[in-house]
């Protein structure tokens, strides 16, 4: 894999995300029939849209982002850095201010994992739904593929396999690259919201992801893997 993009260009980022509600009690009835609807191909016969609805927080029509880390060099330091906060909108703002006022060169790029699927259409609908004009890293429209500031390190490591999916758990464990020691995982992101109100141990969990994503990246393009001293939590 090429090494030419300078690492220092590069935005790792990952997102995370809960239902809308703390409840499927919560949810207005025309939003249940939505859902309903949206997720009978995943539910079957055999699942009800309430027992479904703790899967709410993968689409933006029904969930809403919590925590947005990001990674970036500095020489050879990794700085992490994160916008969390209860208030979705006024966290999407400060997100979009970074990218317009730090990473708005031609330079640039965006990168997280599984994110051309997840991460950076869920930003962009979530900015739509709430009426923050879009930046311009995350505004598709009319360009051309090439042109997209946009780098996935599941795509990266694909190779042009469209069916494979590997998480970014299992290539830090095949690629000898010490694992996020978060002690939450997505499927709980939701409990520790709306539950255990913790909401700065999902930035942990979150930042943690951040830091594991850009070593997959120096490994894939050959360069030398930073060390826990190299890191600074911003």
């Amino acid at each position: 894999m090429s090494a030419k993009i300078e690492k220092e260009n590069i935005l790792f980022l990952d997102i995370e995300t809960v239902p809308l509600y703390a409840t499927f009690n919560e949810v207005p009835e025309i939003e249940k029939e939505l859902y309903a609807h949206k997720t009978a191909y995943k539910r079957g016969d055999a699942i009800s849209t309430e027992e479904f609805y703790n899967n709410a927080g993968i689409w933006a029509e029904f969930g809403k982002i919590v925590c947005i880390s990001v990674g970036y060099f500095v020489n050879k330091q990794l700085r992490i850095t994160s916008f969390a906060s209860d208030n979705e909108k006024q966290l999407l703002l400060d997100f979009k201010n970074l990218l317009e006022g730090y990473f708005n060169k031609p330079s640039h790029i965006l990168c997280g994992h599984n994110a051309k699927e997840f991460d950076f259409p869920f930003i962009a609908r979530r900015m739509v739904i709430l009426g923050v004009a879009l930046p311009n890293q995350l505004n598709l429209v009319g360009k051309k593929p090439w042109e997209i500031p946009h780098l996935d390190t599941l795509e990266m490591w694909k190779f042009g396999d469209y069916k494979h999916y590997t998480s970014l758990k299992l290539l830090t464990y095949i690629l000898g690259i010490p694992s996020p020691k978060g002690d939450i995982d997505g499927s709980r992101v939701g409990e520790v919201y709306y539950k255990e109100k913790d909401l700065p141990r999902i930035v942990r969990y979150c930042e943690q992801d951040v830091l594991a994503l850009a070593r997959v990246y120096l490994k894939f393009t050959n360069q030398e893997l930073i060390t826990d001293d190299e890191v600074a939590f911003v």
